[in-house]
């Protein structure tokens, strides 16, 4: 009789695993069909993206020839980083010998290149909804994922080629590490966030590291010895690589941060009232999932613990007179963890 039971309870947490898997191999298809939707109908690019897409043709077609580059002849307003760029044409550059065996337009290189982004994109996603899946439970993670899926701001945006999009890889790594309790991690991938491609993502993940510190998880001598270490390995790496493509000295996000922050030159392209984001950006962004959010703070205490930072960073975002929903993206998969727990709090009782 106790072996038909423990044989029973075996079937039954296999049937589950695989459930579990078929959950996770549907919902996956269903979100890179939507990223690539995007992609198909939405080709062309706007100003804010072009330096990334056009680094990206000439390191495939120009190669180690930089007086052909775009950049020196167009540099923009700021500089930016090339280590994102590097990557997508790395990951590209096998397709471009098969679209010049066939023939094709070159125009086909700019979907490889923004599909090679999306799907990095999308294994941050993935590596997220599994941290998310340890903490709160596979329902949680299906609806997550169900939401994300029903969100066009962003689906959208994880193919475009803006320096907010290759931030937003390692924002999501980052918090990967930070929900599965790998603290090395998340300060050595948050020091990547920052330095090379978003520096106000400092503000959101500053506050989750002080978040932890308060919980006791981190202490700042872990930070200094992991984080200062981190941060001049990454400023090294992208000031080297950067001034060769440049051809001078620079660090392309610390002058993207002077130019916005301290000289506030961006405010030139447009200004916003200070709540703009909380009553226009995120409401569109969130869609119909804004309205659970609230719930999750009575339903579960863990889930405070992903708002807060959110909403911190929004709100100290907010003071910036230039505003973008780009800029704060990096907030909505939190958000909708806890929009998440609340339907999957409604699912389960539903009975």
């Amino acid at each position: 009789m106790e072996q038909a039971e423990t044989a029973n309870q075996s079937d039954s947490s296999n049937l589950q695993m695989k459930r579990r898997s078929w959950h996770k191999y549907v919902l996956g298809i269903i979100l890179y069909i939507s990223m690539l939707r995007d992609v198909v109908l939405c080709p062309y690019t706007k100003v804010e993206e072009s330096f990334n897409l056009q680094a990206v043709h000439d390191l495939l077609y120009h190669g180690s020839n930089i007086s052909q580059y775009d950049h020196l002849e167009f540099p923009g307003v700021v500089p930016r980083t090339f280590l994102g760029p590097l990557v997508i044409a790395g990951l590209s550059y096998p397709f471009l010998y098969i679209n010049m065996f066939f023939g094709f337009n070159k125009f086909i290189m700019q979907y490889v290149a923004r599909v090679m982004l999306g799907s990095l994109v999308m294994i941050a996603l993935y590596k997220f909804t599994e941290a998310v899946e340890k903490q709160f439970g596979s329902t949680v993670s299906v609806w997550l994922q169900l939401i994300t899926a029903s969100q066009f701001h962003f689906m959208y945006y994880m193919s475009r080629p803006l320096p907010n999009t290759f931030a937003l890889i390692l924002a999501l790594f980052a918090f990967h590490c930070w929900m599965t309790r790998k603290q090395r991690m998340f300060i050595l991938t948050s020091a990547a966030a920052v330095i090379v491609f978003r520096a106000e993502l400092s503000i959101l993940l500053g506050l989750i590291a002080l978040e932890e510190i308060i919980a006791g998880r981190l202490n700042i001598l872990q930070i200094f010895c992991w984080g200062i270490p981190a941060g001049f390995w990454m400023l090294g790496l992208t000031v080297a690589v950067d001034s060769f493509f440049w051809m001078r000295p620079v660090w392309p996000e610390g002058e993207v941060l002077w130019f916005n922050i301290f000289l506030n030159k961006s405010s030139e392209w447009g200004t916003s009232p200070w709540a703009w984001y909380f009553y226009s950006a995120l409401p569109r962004a969130l869609f119909l999932s804004i309205l659970f959010i609230p719930f999750a703070f009575l339903l579960d205490y863990r889930v405070r613990a992903l708002i807060y930072p959110a909403l911190g960073f929004i709100v100290l975002y907010s003071f910036l007179p230039h505003k973008e929903l780009r800029f704060i993206i990096y907030a909505i998969p939190l958000l909708n963890v806890a929009a998440a727990r609340t339907c999957a709090h409604i699912w389960n009782n539903a009975d």
